[in-house]
């Protein structure tokens, strides 16, 4: 019979945050960190298949998102922040080590956390983002690029603000599992890009969107475009970066993130590598940017594969 997963609020460095959890860590613990427009929710299809092996699964709402509280208004959001989260959880939690996995923005943390905490990490895991020493340069992007559109101080508002939550979540959605790069009209906004007419993904459903939606719609979009969107440029460089850890990526191939700039090159031309000595990288040929949704049977053989191979 499958374990359910239960939920819990941890007081983590003066906020609440949620944790979703399932599974006895027998094996030991794996934490994973979402992206956006994700939540804990996204992980589901692999908490349980890690928690059937004998693992207990952790995933976090980040703060700011879903159940977890909102920082306050005036306090800068930074990277550093989701990364001392983590430390937090697994301090609570009384967990000495854990695997690490992340995927969109999720794995900045998981990269960041294995590089400076490796006596607490057995592992990290990321879906759809190489590692960078360096923040990503988005600056030669054509002005419609979403991620311009949405680092600007009030335009993803006003965009965001002509829909109800439950559209705003939908489109995105339908947005990032296309293989193309979302990007804007002079005259077009992001919102504009998809309408009611366009059917979501055949393996996400009407009743995974009502769960994404009611989380959103408890926390709302305010910390999400801080973090990541406007504080990319505050990501932590690591340009001496070595991991003492085994690293394993995994990308989908129709993931539009694959065309950002230098992804490809740095997952292929081996400088990964240079960073990562113990790495390892998979290709899934027709895998989106929500690839754990759309293949989770292939993703978990991937994942439990990795686990086992670092017991």
């Amino acid at each position: 019979m499958a374990q359910e997963i239960e939920h819990t609020h941890l007081p983590i460095r003066g906020l609440n945050l949620h944790v979703a959890q399932v599974g006895k860590d027998e094996l030991g613990t794996v934490v994973f960190l979402h992206g956006f427009p994700e939540i804990w929710y996204t992980w589901r299809h692999q908490m349980l298949a890690v928690a059937a092996a004998g693992y207990r699964a952790i995933a976090p709402d980040s703060r700011g998102y879903g159940l977890s509280d909102q920082p306050p208004e005036d306090e800068v959001a930074t990277w550093e922040n989701l990364v001392a989260d983590v430390l937090g959880i697994l301090d609570a939690l009384s967990i000495p080590k854990a695997f690490m996995v992340g995927k969109d923005f999720g794995a900045m943390p998981a990269y960041d956390f294995a590089l400076r905490h490796p006596d607490r990490t057995r592992g990290v895991m990321c879906l759809g983002i190489p590692f960078s020493p360096v923040p990503i340069t988005i600056d030669t992007m054509p002005e419609g690029f979403y991620i311009l559109r949405w680092r600007e101080p009030g335009r993803a508002e006003a965009d965001f603000g002509r829909h109800d939550v439950r559209r705003v979540v939908r489109t995105i959605y339908i947005l990032f599992s296309r293989s193309e790069v979302p990007v804007a009209d002079e005259g077009q906004e992001i919102m504009d890009l998809a309408d009611l007419s366009t059917p979501l993904p055949p393996w996400f459903t009407e009743e995974d969107l009502d769960a994404y939606a009611a989380l959103y719609e408890k926390s709302g979009f305010r910390y999400p475009l801080q973090i990541p969107y406007r504080g990319l440029h505050r990501m932590t460089k690591h340009g001496d970066a070595k991991f003492q850890v085994p690293v394993f990526m995994v990308m989908g191939e129709k993931d539009y993130c694959f065309k950002f700039p230098g992804f490809e090159d740095a997952m292929r031309s081996g400088i990964m590598n240079t960073f990562a000595p113990d790495l390892k990288i998979t290709y899934i040929p027709e895998g989106s940017h929500f690839v754990q949704e759309q293949f989770p049977e292939q993703v978990n053989d991937l994942l439990l594969g990795f686990l086992k191979d670092h017991p």
